[in-house]
């Protein structure tokens, strides 16, 4: 479930970002760059996915699920731009991002429209990730910059 329920701000389709990560923990950037993207995009509201076993990060150190879920949670109580949800962690398994938009394009229907905003470090992966054309398909991407980072590499994607 939602903790929040998107609205339009305007009549038709509800455009919603889509920010997954570990959030481990949630911190102003996160905050920022949420905050900057719908913006500039337009989008109606961002809605966090805190991954609950992300198949890229197998190194354990991460705080429980439900706690940093809880800690997104907390961090975007006052700013009704925001909003979580907990699709990865009432799934069980790995959360793998084509999962995630094929239940939110579920629970959304056909009037939203998904943008998945991912970091330009993240992206650098997306060969590996599962299912990566039919998630390209699926939702258009927002590859946001990250510092130390260039959009050159991304000739090597």
């Amino acid at each position: 479930m939602m903790s929040s329920d998107p609205e339009p701000q305007h009549s038709g389709t509800l455009r919603l970002g889509l920010l997954g990560g570990s959030f481990n923990p949630v911190h102003n950037g996160h905050l920022a760059i949420a905050r900057q993207t719908r913006e500039a995009l337009g989008l109606d509201q961002i809605l966090f996915v805190p991954a609950s076993h992300p198949p890229h990060k197998q190194n354990g150190r991460l705080a429980p699920a439900q706690d940093r879920y809880e800690m997104v949670r907390l961090a975007i109580a006052s700013d009704p731009s925001l909003a979580i949800s907990n699709v990865e962690i009432r799934r069980p398994g790995k959360s793998y991002s084509i999962d995630t938009v094929r239940l939110l394009q579920q629970e959304y229907g056909a009037h939203t429209q998904l943008f998945f905003l991912v970091g330009l470090d993240a992206f650098l992966d997306f060969p590996s990730w599962r299912e990566p054309l039919t998630l390209l398909e699926l939702c258009p991407f927002v590859v946001l910059s990250r510092p130390g980072l260039s959009f050159r590499s991304l000739s090597t994607v």
